[in-house]
């Protein structure tokens, strides 16, 4: 541990009143980035007994860059942690996922899905993580981890204004998000340029709160490669942005090149070609400014073990695609980490098993996602030909069984593909 005297990073107890923080000079499990993948295994590991920290660069409640959709995936996660309640009674529930393609036509697809910001979310799971027992230091940032003589991560260095501090650990799981800083700083960087960029604002606008129920995604032929969304929070606010997943392109050489690509105009066109978003943007009261965020996709671009480090959530590429959803996938990757770990003997709250056996066991859990990530890969196609979003809205609302099998889409219970395909296609046009 640094032998500064400096003051401690700020810590709060799961009731949120302040408290004098007692430095840890070690753990089992440092967990680094308390969003969703991070509290999640944070939470589950503490709720076993093992001794775990948690921490991160910001001091809770704080903003982050998201479309703040919540589907069923993430649902099924709220369950398995057991903050269903206390977030439905939070967020703004809504009917179905609206798709607009680009002759402006629309379709209706059921689904249970809702909308809360990221700023209410991150706080309510990264304090039932508390609850649970886990030890929350923030603002700390990572900067390296720590390495015993056989090279063995065994915790991490981390800066706290201009003074560092170090905590030792059994195992070391990073949830740091898409930038690829600390990714780097761990050696588990494949990849430095993200999968794609989005950005987003906060409008308020109380008239259009009774039209716009529903979460919005809107393709056009001038905003080829991405999409536009409109999703309703409380309160009469919305969280209107644009996005595009493959904003980035891997070359041979494995490089990352972004394409010829201006994401604010990119935004602006979706106000100029989408009425509700153009009345948002020029009625509304902006809440926000419009601010951007790289997307790791596909579980691609980072390592996703070492020895004694677990990589998680975005750090691990854990967004979709197609649809630029990441919340659930996140904490369903947070909870096999935790998974991983807690199927290994345990002595006294530590995680005591073998290395290989645990990386196996979470990288397996891993690879058993990534069929499903790479359909969602597939489908995105689908942003670099709108008209196919039109073919699709056409006969959805003309063939009761293309509605479902959307629907079943949004719950994970379709595969994606079938969009794409020779067969699925047939489909349409038949069905």
């Amino acid at each position: 541990m640094s032998a500064t005297s400096e003051p401690l990073p700020h810590a709060l107890p799961a009731d949120g009143a302040e408290t004098a923080p007692t430095w840890p000079g070690r753990c089992d499990v440092l967990v680094i980035g308390a969003g969703p993948a991070g509290s999640a295994c944070a939470q589950r590991l503490a709720a076993a007994g093992i001794d775990v920290v948690l921490v991160d660069q910001h001091t809770f409640p704080r903003d982050k860059i998201c479309g703040d959709g919540l589907i069923p995936d993430a649902h099924a996660a709220f369950r398995a942690l057991g903050v269903y309640d206390e977030l439905s009674a939070l967020w703004q529930p809504a009917p179905h996922v609206r798709c607009v393609g680009p002759r402006g036509k629309h379709c209706d697809v059921p689904g249970a899905v809702a909308v809360l910001p990221r700023k209410v979310l991150d706080e309510v799971l990264v304090r039932a993580a508390q609850r649970a027992g886990a030890r929350l230091l923030t603002p700390l940032r990572f900067e390296a981890p720590l390495e015993d003589a056989q090279g063995r991560a065994a915790g991490a260095r981390l800066r706290a204004g201009d003074h560092t501090h170090e905590i030792q650990a059994r195992w070391v799981v990073l949830a740091t998000g898409a930038v690829p800083q600390a990714l780097t700083a761990a050696g588990m960087c494949e990849r430095h340029t993200p999968s794609g960029v989005a950005l987003r604002t906060y409008i308020r606008h109380p008239g259009l709160a009774s039209t716009i129920r529903q979460l919005q995604f809107v393709w056009h032929p001038r905003m080829r490669g991405g999409y536009g969304w409109i999703f309703p929070c409380p309160g009469g606010v919305f969280n209107i942005g644009a996005g595009h997943p493959g904003s980035h392109r891997t070359l041979k050489s494995g490089k990352g090149q972004m394409q010829d690509l201006n994401l604010r105009r990119f935004f602006e066109t979706f106000a100029e070609v989408y009425e509700p978003a153009r009345r948002l943007v020029a009625e509304g009261e902006r809440l926000s400014e419009l601010k951007g965020a790289p997307l790791r996709c596909s579980l691609l671009g980072a390592r996703w073990t070492r020895r004694g480090l677990l990589v998680t959530g975005e750090a691990a590429g854990s967004t979709y695609a197609f649809s630029g959803e990441g919340i659930g996938k996140a904490m369903e990757t947070g909870l096999l980490a935790a998974d991983a770990l807690l199927a290994s003997p345990q002595v006294q709250g530590q995680v005591a098993g073998d290395d290989a056996d645990i990386r196996q066991r979470y990288e397996t859990g891993l690879l058993g996602l990534k069929p499903k990530f790479d359909l969602y890969e597939r489908a995105a196609r689908v942003n670099d030909h709108p008209w196919l979003a039109d073919l699709v809205i056409w006969r959805a609302n003309k063939s009761a069984r293309i509605m479902a099998r959307m629907s079943a889409v949004i719950e994970e219970r379709q595969n994606p593909g079938w969009l794409l395909s020779f067969r699925g296609m047939r489909k349409l046009l038949t069905e």
